[in-house]
């Protein structure tokens, strides 16, 4: 049985607000054993991790074996078993590259341009089997991945029109939530991303997530948020 919808949309946030975590994939070279290691994703419109590696890569080799994987995300605490964290498992393939996946990668994570200049450099998704979410002592929960995948709108389709919009002419509010939501006095502040759930700023350098109260699913419902948010860093 699924959670609270409450409880799976911490989740989700969680997995939102992070862009590495540790990959299990299943060893070639020890046959059998797990094989952990770190990769930077970002995720697609239902809410699947997706991850540019190498195919020299042993975990690359490992996938195209097997493709059963774990993705492991957490919160940044000094209590690790404290903190929440989230199990995406799967099954990872190769996904073809394209200009708005490109994009939106590099948005995120600027640092992986020079891989697309290498010709060994593939992206991947995870399609999830199950998540498993643990909010803190006690609160242990298995997600189905058809519960947890996000309300679908229209936002994936006109993302890229809304942050030219908010970047060129909003660049005023987008410091504003900076401020008023993590007390940061940014010089510079870039929206890189936005979902049903929330958006994501890089303001002097730092990522930061910002989560809405209830699901945008279209350009005028993110208008309206954007807006009472602005109205509520005023205020």
């Amino acid at each position: 049985m699924n959670p609270a919808p409450a409880t799976i949309a911490s989740a989700r946030a969680l997995l939102r607000a992070r862009h590495a975590g540790a990959l299990a994939t299943i060893s070639q070279r020890l046959e059998g054993y797990p094989f952990g290691s770190v990769v930077d994703f970002v995720l697609d419109e239902e809410a699947r991790p997706v991850f540019l590696i190498s195919t020299l890569a042993q975990h690359t080799q490992n996938i195209d074996a097997d493709p059963r994987v774990s993705l492991l995300v957490h919160e940044e605490e000094s209590d690790l078993q404290a903190a929440a964290r989230l199990t995406v498992v799967g099954d990872a393939q190769r996904v073809a590259t394209d200009e708005a996946l490109k994009a939106r990668y590099l948005r995120y994570i600027p640092n992986a341009a020079q891989y697309f200049a290498i010709h060994d450099f593939f992206f991947y998704r995870i399609e999830p089997k199950q998540w498993r979410y643990i909010g803190g002592f006690g609160d242990i929960h298995w997600i189905d991945p058809v519960a947890a995948k996000p309300p679908q709108g229209e936002l994936a389709q006109i993302e890229e029109g809304i942050l030219a919009h908010m970047n060129r002419d909003h660049a005023d509010a987008l410091r504003a939530y900076c401020r008023a939501f993590y007390g940061l006095d940014s010089s510079d502040a870039t929206m890189v991303g936005i979902d049903c759930d929330g958006f994501d700023v890089r303001a002097d350098g730092e990522l930061l997530r910002f989560d809405f109260h209830q699901p945008v699913l279209s350009g005028q419902d993110a208008r309206a948020a954007l807006t009472a948010m602005a109205q509520e860093c005023r205020a």
